[in-house]
């Protein structure tokens, strides 16, 4: 169980710190299908907008802070793969010494 799932985990933990520098390079392919569809109804409505002669303000608002909040759960993500693979390095390290300590007696 130890190593294998411990490669596994760093292997997410790789993918997913990809996915929030794409995000924060303000690439798209990360984001979900809500999330998208999100951010391309704010860039329809700022353009809406800027074709009227209006401010695209509120969608430009409305665009950061979809990408903050993409950039926050990717962050959550990360930091529950980081403590989970802590968990298992813990818990391997208890069972070799539990075996190791084992022995002697």
């Amino acid at each position: 169980m130890g190593n294998s799932e411990i490669r596994r985990l760093d292997h997410e933990i790789e993918k997913t710190r990809k996915k929030l520098e794409a995000v924060r390079r303000g690439e798209w392919w990360p984001l979900t299908a809500r999330e998208r569809l999100a951010m391309s109804r704010a860039l329809a409505s700022g353009a809406h907008s800027a074709h009227r002669d209006r401010s695209t303000t509120g969608a430009e608002n409305r665009m950061d802070a979809l990408g903050s909040s993409v950039e926050m759960r990717l962050t959550a993500e990360l930091t529950a793969l980081h403590g989970e693979r802590q968990r298992l390095i813990t818990e391997a390290a208890r069972t070799k010494a539990a075996r190791k300590s084992s022995r002697w007696f």
